[in-house]
């Protein structure tokens, strides 16, 4: 599979090409700001990252994974919805690709996200 993430400076987005990668998959992305520590993973790990230019659209992808702080007017994602080529959230392309047949916990929320994750690794390792 090969995917092309649009965002893929943010941690999130940086992540999911990470993971990606460790699944197989052949992944590239475009940001416009890619810092570190996200810059440095990317890079240690050979993921092509470009500034968003509407050629990408063509490439030969599976999906097109939009992060969130992209919106419309950015050059990519016009000519994507231009060209109708398929295109997908980070989280669905979880749910949909990744964690089928898995079980999931989620830990979300404005504050407490740390601890509730320690709070849980520790019930799991006890």
């Amino acid at each position: 599979m090969r995917a092309h993430i649009l965002g893929i400076g943010g941690t999130f987005m940086g992540n999911l090409a990470l993971l990606l990668q460790q699944l197989g998959w052949q992944v590239s992305g475009s940001d416009d700001q890619v810092y570190p520590p996200v810059s440095n993973l990317l890079h240690q790990a050979g993921i092509r990252v470009e500034p968003y230019a509407a050629t990408l659209s063509k490439q030969a992808v599976d999906y097109f994974v939009v992060g969130n702080s992209v919106s419309r007017g950015n050059e990519l994602l016009e000519a994507i919805l231009d060209r109708d080529r398929a295109y997908i959230s980070g989280p669905e392309l979880l749910a949909q690709q990744v964690l089928v047949d898995r079980d999931v916990i989620a830990v979300a929320g404005t504050h407490g996200k740390t601890t509730i994750t320690s709070m849980l690794i520790h019930l799991f390792y006890t």
